[in-house]
């Protein structure tokens, strides 16, 4: 990376050392406004969080469930746009050296400028994008312009990815494969599916791109039997976002809450 600031790959390779798997908060970035989301994105990082997903917000975040489409429009209510999240990620980054992938929907990006987006971002500290409306077969739309701005790639793969299309993602990943755990939306659920420990282990005979796994973790357990398939890296968002919406009248509450959570969710992948 031409900035010099660390990289997937560093990161993965060091808990590899450690034997285990990354712990990926996701936040929208803004919710529920700009100085309280750079305070809950340092309580993560502080808590223990080894890499960042977060999500610029839009207007019709059709992969989310209601969590997360309310975070997007607490943060879009408080003014945040897509200027204001470049200006919040270099915080982070001032505040930690933390890989930063965002999370978003192609219509943002093209508005923007695909190949000014890419590069501007970069040069704020993000690692990779994921476009969460943009199918693999459109990939090199975006994945030609992120390499050549310095991104990693991250693609997704679900439940009924078949074999033959799991490794042409995997063949055009950099970065990490963001798995998901389940069919539908993004939302934390009670039980884990059963699907996913069999998905973990296709992937590892297919491919040695990290392997990422995110929908549906609320518990520090999902977590650990995540980790224990084999995941390279345990994503949570609703279950996070969750307690943002419930303390929105008690910061001090929030930040703790979210501490607390992810505290729990590191000793658990770390046993």
């Amino acid at each position: 990376m031409s900035n010099g600031m660390k990289t997937y790959k560093q990161v993965f390779s060091e808990l590899s050392d450690l034997n285990r798997a990354a712990l990926i908060p996701f936040f929208v970035i803004g919710d529920p406004d700009f100085d309280t989301s750079l305070a809950i994105i340092k309580t993560a990082i502080d808590a223990g969080a080894d890499i960042l997903e977060l999500g610029i917000p839009f207007s019709d975040p059709i992969a989310d469930g209601p969590t997360i489409q309310k975070a997007d429009i607490r943060a879009r209510n408080s003014g945040m746009n897509v200027q204001k999240a470049m200006e919040l990620i270099r915080k982070v980054k001032d505040y930690k050296d933390i890989p930063i992938g965002l999370l978003m929907y192609y219509n943002l990006i093209y508005q923007y400028g695909t190949e000014k987006f890419f590069a501007d971002f970069h040069e704020a500290g993000v690692n990779s994008v994921l476009v969460a409306d943009l199918s693999i077969d459109d990939a090199d739309e975006i994945a030609t312009p992120a390499t050549s701005a310095g991104l990693d790639t991250v693609f997704m793969v679900t439940p009924n990815t078949n074999p033959e299309r799991m490794k042409t993602i995997a063949s055009k990943t950099t970065g990490f494969i963001y798995t998901v755990s389940l069919l539908g939306v993004t939302g934390s659920r009670e039980k884990l599916s059963d699907a996913v420990e069999g998905l973990v282990g296709k992937l590892k005979k297919l491919t040695s791109v990290p392997i990422c796994v995110g929908f549906g973790i609320s518990k520090p357990e999902h977590a650990a039997a995540i980790a224990s398939a084999g995941a390279d890296g345990v994503i949570i968002g609703s279950k996070i976002v969750g307690l943002i919406e419930k303390n929105l009248d008690n910061r001090g509450k929030m930040l703790s809450e979210i501490s607390t959570f992810l505290g729990g969710v590191k000793s658990a992948i770390e046993n």
